[in-house]
């Protein structure tokens, strides 16, 4: 499991990025790879899988 930060998420457009703790990659996150709810700012857990355009975060839910 990767760490990292929510550097921004649109609750209404349903998207967003995190910023891995590790590499300091930014991942884009689609509200259908969400295990929690998140916002700006969270710290966060999540895997990292191939999608249509590139490596996404996936399965990413609140740290605890």
């Amino acid at each position: 499991m990767n760490t990292g930060k929510v550097k921004f998420f649109n609750v209404t457009k349903g998207f967003g990025f995190v910023i891995s703790d590790d590499d300091q990659k930014e991942y884009f996150v689609h509200a259908t790879g969400l295990t929690d709810k998140i916002q700006d700012n969270d710290d966060v857990v999540f895997e990292i899988e191939e999608g249509k355009k590139g490596m996404q975060a996936v399965n990413v839910r609140l740290s605890k």
